[in-house]
């Protein structure tokens, strides 16, 4: 081994970026991390994709400030890859390179009208009211009175739960302006949440579900007929699935509620599928067919369509049905799964042979599943066979680092964004937040961030 410290490239700054890192700082080896991020800030879904309403999720950032804090810590900001700099760059310059980059497209429903005006993938939602400088310009109409989200995961019920916020529930939050101004301002009155298999086989976690019958502005409504369980749904129960168990009891006790009469309602429906938006132009209705449930040849609960039809009304669709990973150029991707192609983290090529010195880990490894903690198992499993790698002398020797990277990208003309600015943008969106009672204000467009940075160099 070298005397000289292990450089690694890490592609991403998220929760899976960030824990890498930790890993390989805290090993026995002497180490530099560069940490690349697209955008002018770190922190991935910490910071874009967690709701606002969720301050203690967020509080993980703590931890990686800490780690940011390590001498051989570096932030490349703004820099993308693929624009900026090739894999193929990277990959000559760092004796590793590991990426984290999540998994940023959404699965398509595949079905007619799916792309009116209207109809959306959730994640550009969330996006949106997080304030990540790409979707500031999304035109979401919010004026209609029912909007459908079609999912029963984690993030259906974000969109869901952020829709029925009243405005002291968001005027606490760091829910960009003028998403807040949107909602509080929005003509919709119903969000009907639609699950295409049963109250047993919801993906949500029972806290997120539990928010729901907390809102102060919002009725949660359930049909008792959508809880009448299947026999393989009622044995399923009986097994270890704790979670669904507690899912299914609080259903119940949702169903068994006498409505308040809140401004707003928030319809769970199970056992239904979309098979077609519809509109003239734009979203005004979306039709969805009933669904029985069925055991398949593997022992898997399936949903299989009936002839039941119905046509619900409305003006606004979100769609937050699975998410896939996106390719990068000169790095292998498994299309099927949407993932990074791997063993375990070692990136492998289309023979199944191990590429040495390039890694993966958290979505774009293993695909979108899990929360944020899970992040920190999946990472550390890949940044200790990258240890063992080394160890064993089976990494390239590279020479260059982030030096090299650096004076690569000033060449380009590329305008880097060091920790330092992002720990400057930090500092004044907290002071912007501070007066309201809010965790911060944020920055929310391109030139806002970029300009904040010039002024405070």
């Amino acid at each position: 081994m070298s005397e000289r410290p292990l450089h690694v490239a890490v592609v991403g700054s998220g929760p899976a970026g960030f824990y890498t890192a930790a890993h390989v700082f805290a090993s026995d080896v002497a180490v530099e991390v560069d940490m690349i991020e697209r955008l002018p800030t770190p922190w991935g879904l910490v910071r874009m994709g967690v709701a606002p309403d969720h301050p203690n999720i967020k509080a993980v950032s703590r931890a990686f400030e800490k780690i940011a804090k390590n001498p051989g810590f570096r932030f490349f900001g703004n820099v993308e890859v693929g624009r900026d700099v090739s894999h193929d760059e990277l990959a000559a310059i760092y004796d590793a390179v590991v990426y984290t980059v999540g998994a940023q497209a959404d699965r398509r429903l595949g079905i007619d009208g799916e792309d009116l005006p209207g109809s959306w993938p959730a994640t550009k939602f969330v996006a949106w009211y997080n304030g990540h400088p790409d979707y500031q310009d999304l035109p979401f109409d919010l004026s209609g009175e029912t909007a459908v989200v079609i999912g029963n995961g984690n993030v259906a019920v974000d969109v869901a739960r952020m829709l029925a916020l009243t405005p002291d529930e968001l005027g606490i939050t760091d829910t960009n302006d003028h998403a807040i101004e949107a909602i509080n301002n929005a003509g919709v009155r119903d969000i009907i949440m639609l699950g295409r298999r049963g109250p047993a086989q919801a993906a949500f976690t029972t806290p997120e579900l539990q928010e729901l019958g907390e809102l102060a502005g919002a009725d949660v409504i359930v049909d008792p007929a959508d809880l009448v369980l299947d026999d393989a749904s009622a044995a399923a129960l009986e097994d270890d699935r704790a979670t669904a168990r507690r899912n299914v009891d609080l259903l119940r006790e949702y169903a068994a509620r006498t409505p308040e009469g809140k401004p707003r309602r928030v319809h769970l429906r199970f056992c239904v599928s979309p098979v077609a938006i519809l509109g003239d132009g734009k979203v005004e209705a979306i039709e969805v067919v009933r669904n029985t449930l069925v055991v398949d040849d593997r022992g898997n609960i399936a949903a299989v369509a009936t002839e039941e039809r119905e046509t619900i009304p409305c003006s606004l669709v979100l769609r937050s049905v699975g998410y896939r990973g996106q390719s990068i150029a000169g790095v292998p991707f498994d299309d099927r799964r949407g993932t990074i192609a791997n063993n375990d983290g070692r990136v492998v090529d289309a023979d199944g042979a191990v590429v040495p010195g390039v890694y993966c880990a958290g979505w774009i490894k293993r695909g979108p599943s899990g929360v944020i903690g899970t992040n920190k198992k999946d990472a550390s499993e890949t940044a200790e066979l990258l240890l063992e790698d080394y160890r064993a002398g089976k990494l390239p020797t590279r020479e260059g680092g982030g030096d090299e990277l650096e004076r690569i990208l000033l060449g380009r003309n590329v305008e880097l964004i060091e920790y330092e600015s992002w720990e400057a943008i930090d500092a004044h969106e907290r002071e912007r937040g501070e007066p309201f009672g809010r965790p911060r204000v944020k920055l929310v467009t391109w030139e806002q961030l970029l300009g904040h940075v010039r002024s405070s160099r």
